[in-house]
C-alpha cells in the first residue's frame, strides 16, 4: 500500500499499529545506542569517564539539534504538501533540507571541535573528568557532517510509507553501535573517545543505507534540482522550532543542572543524574517514535482537511502515552537499585543510596510528562508551531529554571524532583491549549 493510501484510507485504530509499533520499536532501537554507550562505559573504563559521558551529552546533543530542526521542520510541510497533491514541492522541500543539513553539520561540527575544552572548563571539570569529556565531544565533532542526517531521513523513510525499513535500519544501528563498542572497549581496551567513534561509524553506515531507496528512484519523494526560497526555509524553520527549541533549551537546562551537580556533590552527583537521563532513554523514545510516526499520516489528513480522521487517530496516540508512561514510572519506582547497577556495577552505597532516591522521585515525572509531549506533537503535526514551542520551551527551560530556585532548599533532593514538578505545570499548559484549540475547531464548523 502506498503511503497516500495507508493515511487517507486505512482505518485510524490499525493505522495507529502500523505507524506507532514499528516508530516506537524504531526510536526505541536508535536510542539505545546511546544507552549501550552508557553501559559499556561505565563497565570498561570506569566512573570518571561515564561522569564525562553525561558532562559531554547535553553538547553532542546540540550538535544534533539543527539537522533536527530541518528533518523535522520539513517532514510538516512535505506531509501536508502530499496531503495537497503537490508532489513537486514536497520534493523540493526534500531535496533543500537534505543540502542544509549537510552544510550545518559542517558548521556545528568544526564549531563543536574548536570550543570544546573551553566548554568542559566552564563546567568546572578537571583532570581525566575534562580530559575525557572533550576526547568524547570531539570525535561526535569530526563526525558530524555525515551522521547528523540519520534523523532527518528517518522521517523522510516514513513518509514514503517505509516504516518496517525505517525500523529494521535503526534496530541495525543500535546492533553496529553495540558490537564496535564492545570490540572497541572489551577486546581492544581503547578509550572513551573510541566508544563515540564505535557510535558514528554505525550512523554513518544506516545512514548510506537508508538513502538507497531515494538514490534508486523507488520513493514517494525523489531528489530534484533545488529551488530554494525564503518562504521555504522560513516555514521549515517554524515548523522544526518546537523541537529545536526543545533540544536546545533541554540541553542547556542540563548543562545547568550538571554545573550545579558539580558543585553540590560532585562526579558523585553527575553519575546520578546520568542514570536518570539513561533510563529516561528507554522511555522518551517510545513516547517519540508513536507519536512522531503518526505525524506524517496527522499531517496528510490535516492538509486534505480530513479533521475527523485527524482526532481519531491522535485520540489512540493520547490513550497509549499514558498507557506506556504509567508502566515506565511503576519500573523506576520498583526496581531503583537494578537500573542503577545496570550503569554502574561496581557503584558503592552512597551513590546507591544516592541514585535509588533519586528514581524513585523521578518516577513521578511519567504520571504526568506524556500529556504535554503528545500535545506538543500533535500542533506540531497539525503546522500550529507556535503552540508546540510554547510546550517545548515550558518544558525543557522556563519550568525547570523556575523550580531550581523554588526548591532550592531541598539541595539535591530539589533537583530530583524537578522533573515531576516540571511534568505537572507542563500538563496543564497543555491541557489550555487543547481547549483552546478545540474551541477555534468547533468555531470554525460552526461558520462553515
Amino acid at each position: 500500500m502506498n503511503s497516500a493510501a495507508l493515511f487517507s484510507k486505512t482505518p485510524p485504530l490499525k493505522l495507529f499499529f502500523l505507524a506507532s509499533v514499528p516508530g516506537a520499536v524504531s526510536m526505541l532501537a536508535s536510542a539505545l545506542y546511546q544507552t549501550i554507550d552508557g553501559i559499556f562505559v561505565g563497565r570498561y573504563i570506569g566512573e570518571t569517564a561515564f561522569a564525562a559521558l553525561n558532562l559531554a551529552m547535553p553538547f553532542v546533543v546540540i550538535n544534533f539539534s539543527l539537522a533536527d530542526l530541518i528533518g523535522v521542520g520539513s517532514a510538516v510541510p512535505i506531509s501536508i504538501c502530499l496531503g495537497k497533491k503537490n508532489r513537486n514541492e514536497a520534493c523540493n522541500i526534500f531535496t533543500c533540507s537534505c543540502l542544509m543539513i549537510v552544510g550545518t553539520g559542517i558548521l556545528i561540527g568544526a564549531i563543536l571541535y574548536a570550543a570544546a575544552p573551553a566548554m568542559i572548563r566552564i563546567m568546572d571539570a578537571e583532570g581525566d573528568f575534562a580530559v575525557f569529556a572533550v576526547q568524547y565531544m570531539r570525535v561526535y565533532a569530526i563526525c558530524s557532517p555525515v551522521t547528523t542526517i540519520i534523523f532527518a531521513v528517518d522521517n523522510y523513510l516514513r513518509i514514503c510509507g517505509y516504516i518496517r525499513s525505517s525500523m529494521f535500519l535503526n534496530i541495525l544501528m543500535s546492533v553496529l553501535s553495540g558490537v564496535l563498542e564492545f570490540l572497541f572497549l572489551a577486546v581492544l581496551g581503547l578509550g572513551i573517545w573510541a566508544a563515540a567513534l564505535a557510535t558514528c561509524s554505525g550512523i554513518f553506515v544506516c545512514a548510506v543505507l537508508a538513502f538507497i531507496p531515494f538514490f534508486r528512484k523507488k520513493t514517494l519523494l525523489r531528489f530534484c534540482r533545488p529551488r530554494f526560497n525564503g518562504g521555504m526555509i522560513r516555514q521549515i524553520i517554524a515548523c522544526g522550532s518546537p523541537n529545536f527549541l526543545n533540544n536546545i533549551a533541554g540541553r542547556i537546562t542540563a548543562i545547568l543542572m550538571n554545573a550545579i551537580l558539580v558543585r553540590l556533590g560532585g562526579e558523585t552527583a553527575v553519575s546520578v543524574y546520568g542514570v536518570l537521563m539513561f533510563a529516561e532513554g528507554f522511555i522518551l523514545p517510545l513516547l517519540y517514535g508513536m507519536c512522531d510516526s503518526l505525524q506524517p499520516a496527522v499531517g496528510y489528513n490535516w492538509g486534505a482537511e480530513k479533521y475527523s480522521r485527524v482526532r481519531a487517530i491522535e485520540k489512540y496516540c493520547f490513550v497509549a502515552s499514558g498507557a506506556v508512561s504509567l508502566a515506565a514510572a511503576a519500573a523506576m519506582a520498583f526496581s531503583p537499585e537494578l537500573i542503577t547497577r545496570l550503569f554502574m556495577p561496581e557503584a558503592g552505597e552512597d551513590i546507591l543510596r544516592m541514585s535509588v532516591n533519586a528514581l524513585q522521585l523521578f518516577s513521578f515525572t511519567y504520571l504526568t510528562r506524556w500529556f504535554s509531549f503528545a500535545t506538543q506533537s500533535y500542533m506540531l503535526a497539525i503546522e500550529k508551531p507556535g503552540p508546540a514551542s510554547i510546550i517545548s520551551v515550558s518544558t525543557a527551560f522556563i519550568l525547570p529554571l523556575i523550580l531550581i530556585g523554588a526548591l532550592w532548599p531541598l539541595g539535591l533532593t530539589g533537583i530530583w524532583l524537578n522533573f515531576a514538578g516540571t511534568a505537572v505545570l507542563a500538563a496543564v499548559l497543555s491541557a489550555i491549549i487543547l481547549y483552546r484549540l478545540r474551541h477555534e475547531l468547533n468555531k470554525a464548523d460552526a461558520v462553515g
